[in-house]
């Protein structure tokens, strides 16, 4: 068997596309067939939040929290894809007024997710967008399994040191790949 999944942090695949490349928007479908090197993949995953809604919303955060459900059935009706979304919970507010969010649900729905498929032997590796060491023990049990472990990360965010370190293969997301996967 040579197939994988891949596992997409949707929040730092966000900073890494706005801060490394101005916010290019991208085949989904398409970035996850380049980053499986030609492999059959099993399903993507992709994780995270809706945006935060006061009660009542202002215009604002209701168009926002409505593009991003857009966004959302969008990916879900890729073949093979699956998004699994936390929630945001609201923690008080800073100084200047802004809200403090906290992403919660996101990284244990991917270590679970990236466990249970390698457990199972559903793939021969793993695929992970991310940067967060949340993951290291998942990260370490598929390796355990057997199951190859390839990071793919920014370089203005770079991934946590224990995470690049636990993965067996690296690949920085490159403008080359960015330039491949770009929507028009």
């Amino acid at each position: 068997m040579d197939r994988v999944a891949v596992f997409i942090d949707g929040a730092y695949l966000d900073f890494v596309l706005r801060d490394e490349f101005e916010r290019a928007p991208i085949d989904y479908g398409l970035f996850a067939r380049e980053l499986s090197g030609g492999k059959e993949i099993l399903r993507t995953y992709y994780y995270h939040c809706l945006p935060y809604q006061s009660d009542p919303p202002t215009t604002e955060e209701a168009e926002r929290f409505g593009r991003m459900q857009s966004f959302i059935s969008q990916i879900n009706r890729l073949p093979r894809f699956k998004p699994r979304l936390g929630k945001l919970a609201h923690r008080g507010r800073r100084d200047d007024g802004t809200p403090i969010l906290v992403q919660k649900r996101v990284d244990i729905m991917l270590g679970v997710d990236l466990v249970q498929l390698s457990i199972k032997q559903q793939v021969s590796t793993v695929i992970l967008v991310a940067g967060d060491s949340d993951f290291l023990p998942a990260v370490e049990i598929a390796r355990e399994e057997g199951v190859v472990v390839h990071l793919f990360h920014g370089t203005v965010h770079p991934p946590h040191r224990e995470l690049w370190d636990a993965c067996d293969e690296r690949t920085v997301i490159s403008r080359r790949l960015i330039d491949r996967v770009r929507r028009v």
